[in-house]
């Protein structure tokens, strides 16, 4: 009859195995990572005209006219990153005749989904907040206005 292992060889047995991968280091994510995947995954859905308030987007579209200066995926994103969890503030432009909690419904479940795949984090709210609606025939703050013709001929033909 073969002899059970004694709670002193077990323990013995359980210090030589090494540690799990996961035990064997800190991963750290920036707030800007959660907001850039939060981004991504808002605009998936359809229905979204814009992320962020007037003034991110106005101040976001002249920082991507500047040279050098790059676009912002997480503009209109808030992100609050601990060890283990996250929260998500979102700022939306909703394009006209979408149902809008249908459609919020659809953007919380996108972010939550896609930030827990790709960080592991525990997505423990995504608050939204709709700040307008495009209509069809607004054009958009990104574009830039036609300048008006003041009637004068351009002498370089």
């Amino acid at each position: 009859m073969p002899e059970s292992p004694t709670p002193a060889a077990l323990a013995k047995n359980d210090a030589a195995k090494p540690a799990a991968a996961e035990e064997r280091g800190r991963t750290a994510l920036a707030v800007g990572v959660v907001e850039k995947i939060a981004g991504m995954a808002a605009r998936e859905v359809n229905g979204i005209h814009a992320l962020g308030s007037g003034f991110s987007r106005t101040f976001g579209a002249m920082r991507d006219r500047v040279p050098g200066g790059k676009s912002s995926v997480g503009r209109g994103i808030k992100a609050e990153v601990g060890e283990k969890q996250t929260a998500i503030d979102i700022a939306l432009v909703v394009e006209y005749g979408v149902v809008i909690p249908k459609l919020a419904a659809e953007v919380r479940a996108n972010i939550v989904s896609a930030v827990e795949k790709m960080t592991g984090l525990e997505v423990v709210e995504v608050n939204i907040a709709v700040n307008d609606v495009h209509l069809p025939d607004e054009p958009d703050e990104d574009e830039e206005e036609p300048e008006a013709d003041s009637g004068r001929r351009s002498r370089v033909q």
